[in-house]
């Protein structure tokens, strides 16, 4: 029997049920506002992908953590290198986009600067590098139709000498403009995700490095890394003080609306104190001068019961901590048995604190929050993050359009009339909405703005010069979604205006003359009576849309016409009503 592999099964699952879990929260009653977004592993896909999907009423934008930056020794150019198909080469990659895709998450991978010490900083010095790692970027957004790309170049901050930065800044901030530029004009995204950084008035400065005042005008998104603000000595990873000194610094240099707090999905532990002699092969980790280990939010409970320690929640940091002890034992180098006891202490995040750092989203109107990583959290957190969504969640509109017709000869008004309410019905006042019209050639374009009504209601007569689908659109706010009408096809066809005799005499040729609207040369002009039969020869129209039609001499009757003009790319066949002139 043929084996498929538990992942490919798994999102298969996935890409059926995804739109049906947003059908249902597309439905509730008060959908939360989705402020949260955070990155997607390559590794432990049958975990993260799920926690992800599972949380899409919450998550607006996701970041794959998918590609790395490298540099090719023999082409000597950047590369960005596809870490995901490595990790997983049984399932494609189109399959966990199709499945994000699916539940409505905009697609943000992230590139981290896989390159070694001061490769990448050389690389932004000379505009030619620059510029390759521009395509290689650009080029690497276009492979999977991304929405954009984050850059998660680290290495400026924890590899290169801080006796670079300042050299380093001002390339970042080229780099940055150029590359802003290129994905702008692709109508994508460009967000970056850095460590701290504070007012650099102040003596604490920050990574400043990386130059977010300088590089605030070409971002759409600002990630900012609030942990791991202790690493050395025990301390909590991302304390609340500092965490909403850093934000009030970023949205004081740019729009709130760009920038995302960062959650850790982690704890860090570290060894204080050693009693004994350790076990040969723990002795240089299990000592107080080792680096902290690291376990998952949602293991943090688990860990503290097995060693019987207390978890207590500091309200200064916002973190919860605990101590505990731990045997060891193994041999030592010379094979004998050891023992040794280790003083832990742990710090991490939980629900409340990841509901103060969900405060601070409503306070500020952040963009949101960016977790490292979404799946890692204990499941209380996730319901604290939506409860403050929730209670935060922007209004929902609903919006109608009508037309005064549907079908209308050019140069003739249509008024477009309707309301724009909240759901329980509430008008909304001064309001402002645009109306865009989108053309058979897939264009679409703004053709006028207005603003409601004290009653919520809008009427805006306008001259539409050829046929296009309409709605009325208004953009999102923190008090409010965005909303657009159903979309409502207005016909436009050419209008004719002739001028034709009421008698002539009969044996003398006649004329009867008229104009095309929209004026265009060249239009091609016949007349013929009711029953088809075409009289004298066709003629066009002139630069002004004007015609006259050369009528030979006809016999005495009560004639009755009728003038076609005749179809081209753009409009379809026209013929007048019937008209009738007495031949006497």
């Amino acid at each position: 029997m043929k084996r498929f592999p538990a992942l490919s099964i798994l999102l298969a699952l996935l890409l059926f049920a995804a739109p049906l879990q947003n059908i249902q929260s597309a439905e509730a009653a008060n959908p939360p506002r989705k402020i949260l977004t955070g990155w997607l592993p390559y590794y432990s896909m049958k975990t993260y992908l799920p926690a992800v999907l599972n949380n899409a009423d919450l998550i607006k934008e996701i970041m794959p953590f998918w590609y790395t930056l490298k540099y090719d020794g023999k082409t000597k150019k950047p590369v960005v290198a596809d870490v995901y198909k490595t990790a997983n080469p049984s399932v494609p990659i189109t399959e966990p986009l199709t499945a994000l895709r699916n539940a409505g998450m905009t697609i943000i991978p992230t590139i981290t600067d896989g390159t070694d010490q001061m490769i990448l900083a050389n690389l932004l010095a000379k505009p030619i590098s620059r510029k390759q790692v521009v395509d290689a970027i650009v080029a690497t957004v276009a492979s999977q139709n991304y929405d954009g790309i984050d850059l998660d170049f680290e290495g400026f901050a924890f590899i290169d000498p801080n006796t670079t930065w300042k050299t380093t800044a001002p390339n970042w901030v080229l780099f940055i403009k150029e590359l802003g530029a290129a994905l702008h004009a692709q109508k994508k995204i460009l967000s970056i995700t850095t460590p701290y950084l504070f007012n650099p008035a102040e003596k604490q400065k920050g990574y400043f490095v990386y130059a977010w005042a300088e590089v605030a005008p070409h971002i759409d998104r600002l990630r900012i890394m609030t942990y791991d603000y202790s690493t050395s000595r025990p301390g909590p990873i991302g304390p609340i003080a500092w965490t909403e000194k850093t934000v009030k610094y970023a949205v004081s240099i740019m729009p709130a609306s760009k920038v995302y707090l960062g959650l850790p999905g982690y704890g860090k532990d570290w060894v204080t104190k050693v009693e004994g002699v350790c076990p040969s092969n723990l002795a240089k980790i299990i000592t107080p001068s080792a680096k902290a280990g690291t376990f998952l939010m949602r293991d943090a409970a688990s860990i503290a019961a097995t060693y019987g320690a207390v978890p207590t929640y500091n309200e200064t940091f916002a973190e919860v901590t605990f101590s505990y002890k731990r045997e060891y034992t193994g041999t030592t180098s010379s094979g004998l048995s050891t023992t040794c006891t280790a003083s832990r202490t742990a710090w991490h995040q939980n629900a409340q604190s990841y509901s103060v750092r969900a405060k601070l989203v409503a306070k500020y109107q952040l963009g949101g929050a960016a977790q490292w990583v979404i799946g890692q959290e204990e499941p209380l957190a996730m319901v604290a993050i939506r409860d403050v969504a929730t209670s935060i969640a922007p209004a929902q509109l609903e919006s109608s359009l009508t037309l005064s017709t549907n079908e209308l000869s050019y140069g003739n008004p249509v008024t477009l009339s309707g309301l724009i309410t909240l759901k329980d019905k509430s008008p909304v006042a001064d309001l402002a909405f645009t109306v865009e019209g989108k053309y058979p050639d897939g264009t679409t374009r703004t053709l006028t703005t207005g603003t409601t009504g004290i009653d919520g209601t809008y009427s805006i007569p306008m001259l539409i010069g050829k046929s296009v689908s309409l709605r009325v659109l208004t953009e999102s706010s923190w008090e409010r979604e965005a909303s657009a009408t159903p979309a409502l096809t207005l016909s436009v066809a050419r209008n004719l205006i002739t001028t034709p005799p009421t008698s002539v005499k009969s044996g003398l040729p006649f004329t009867i003359s008229g104009i095309v609207l929209p004026r265009t040369a060249g239009v091609i002009i016949t007349l013929s009576t009711t029953s088809g039969k075409v009289i004298g020869q066709a003629t066009t129209t002139d630069a002004q849309g004007a015609f006259i039609i050369n009528v030979p001499a006809q016999a005495r009757s009560i004639a009755t016409y009728q003038i076609t003009v005749g179809a081209d790319a753009t409009w379809p066949v026209l013929s007048s009503e019937a008209f009738s002139i007495i031949i006497r």
